[in-house]
């Protein structure tokens, strides 16, 4: 059987698994979640840029490519533009022309719009984007490493609609991220190591209980394999000191009065004798029988079973009264509950009491139906069954388990020399109803 502590271990070790887990999902969403909101940021400055700075200077010079205007363009892009973080401007028109860029050299050369800039244009909004450095239009930001290109559309003063591409330094977006994750970090952290370690009390709580579930499922295996062979050994023993010594002494007798040749009356007696020792070995068969093989309950019903219950008994010298209902309409469930707390209870009887007498008494009241088992035996105190059953005797716990996951209950009262007193309680209705 595994320990608690090793059981423990094994839960922390999910535990610690799925925490792990739980930080690498927590940390690429949260660094994402900065990721998204630099990237909107930066898509709002190139917007107040493009809006405050470009798209008043765009007038129809600088439309044209005039060298002198486009001059005094640069000069104001790299007076308020251009900045350690943005490295790179171009300006095209609808047509795939860079009317203007900080870099000479694209200045007049003409490319074709990809989705992003053309969904910019038609749809008049601001779009970002990673930039491919593979592409020839992008040859000359290879030096600045990962870029997020902005596309926001503008409108110069002769009425074209042009765009406004700038690129932004990747690192800004990436330290975001890492800003987001580290402010959120902490607290994320803290609750899931806290949740982990409250488990672990709970879990070693559990485990005490799985093992002790365990340790009483074994336990009431053992007690059923040595309660099975303790009822061979008991039925045998009855077999061999009762109606095999019947059948014997009746044998004995018959055969006797073959060979003596005694007169008829001596041979009416001997026969007489003969059948009563044979009905009461039959009788006494009959009992074994019940034991070794209920009744069919939903048959011969409970007052039926409990009727010859009540006949075994007689047979061992004790006087038994019984005190049954008229009616007989009891769920099988029922009536099996009742039949076999009254087998163990009249089994402890004998085996333990000393008993001369037994009630029997079976009531219906309220929609319960109550059995009364009481006997004039010598009794026995609470202390010592809870020593009994503690030490193996699950007969009368077992009983009550069974009792009590069917809304029933089990009373148990007893003193020494005062006799002992068991009731059960069950609700007539089929108390395996709520647990199907």
């Amino acid at each position: 059987m595994t320990s608690t502590a090793g059981l423990v271990a094994r839960f922390t070790a999910v535990g610690l698994a799925v925490l792990a887990a739980l930080v690498v999902l927590l940390a690429m969403a949260t660094r994402k979640a900065g990721a998204d909101q630099a990237t909107k940021a930066v898509s709002e400055v190139a917007l107040v840029t493009a809006k405050g700075v470009v798209e008043p200077r765009l007038d129809a010079q600088v439309v044209a490519g005039d060298p002198l205007a486009l001059r005094g363009f640069d000069d104001a892009v790299r007076r308020y533009v251009l900045s350690p973080m943005l490295v790179r401007v171009k300006l095209w028109d609808d047509t795939g022309k860079i009317v203007y860029s900080d870099q000479p050299q694209l200045i007049g050369t003409r490319w074709t719009f990809d989705d992003h800039e053309v969904d910019a244009l038609r749809q008049q909004r601001v779009n970002t984007e990673i930039s491919d450095l593979s592409q020839a239009e992008n040859r000359y930001e290879t030096g600045y490493g990962k870029l997020l290109e902005c596309y926001v559309p503008v409108r110069a003063a002769t009425g074209q609609n042009m765009l406004f591409e700038v690129y932004f330094r990747y690192n800004a977006v990436d330290q975001a991220g890492q800003a987001a994750w580290r402010q959120f970090a902490p607290i994320s952290l803290g609750a899931l190591v806290a949740l982990v370690v409250l488990q672990i009390p709970l879990a070693w709580s559990l485990a005490r209980r799985l093992q002790r579930q365990q340790r009483e499922r074994e336990a009431l295996l053992r007690h059923a394999v040595e309660a099975s062979d303790a009822e061979r050994r008991r039925i045998a023993g009855e077999l061999h000191d009762g109606v095999v010594q019947q059948l014997t002494g009746v044998t004995y007798a018959l055969d006797a009065a073959r060979l003596g040749r005694p007169d008829a009356q001596r041979q009416t007696e001997v026969i007489t004798e003969a059948a009563a020792e044979l009905r009461s070995g039959i009788g006494a068969l009959r009992s074994l029988l019940v034991d070794i093989y209920p009744p069919n309950l939903a048959e011969e019903g409970l007052v039926s079973a409990l009727v010859e219950l009540a006949g075994g008994l007689e047979r061992t010298g004790i006087q038994t009264n019984l005190d049954l209902p008229d009616t007989d309409d009891f769920p099988e469930v029922t009536a099996g509950l009742l039949f076999r707390a009254a087998q163990e209870t009249l089994r402890n009887v004998v085996t333990h009491s000393g008993a001369r007498q037994v009630d029997i008494k079976v009531s219906v009241q309220d929609g319960t139906v109550r059995l009364v088992v009481d006997d004039d035996g010598r009794g026995f105190d609470g202390d010592l069954l809870a020593e009994r059953s503690g030490g193996g005797h699950f007969g009368l716990r077992a009983l009550s388990d069974l009792i009590a996951g069917a809304r029933g209950r089990l009373l148990i009262r007893s003193g020494p020399a005062a006799g002992t007193r068991v009731e059960v309680e069950v609700p007539v209705d089929d108390p395996g109803a709520d647990r199907r």
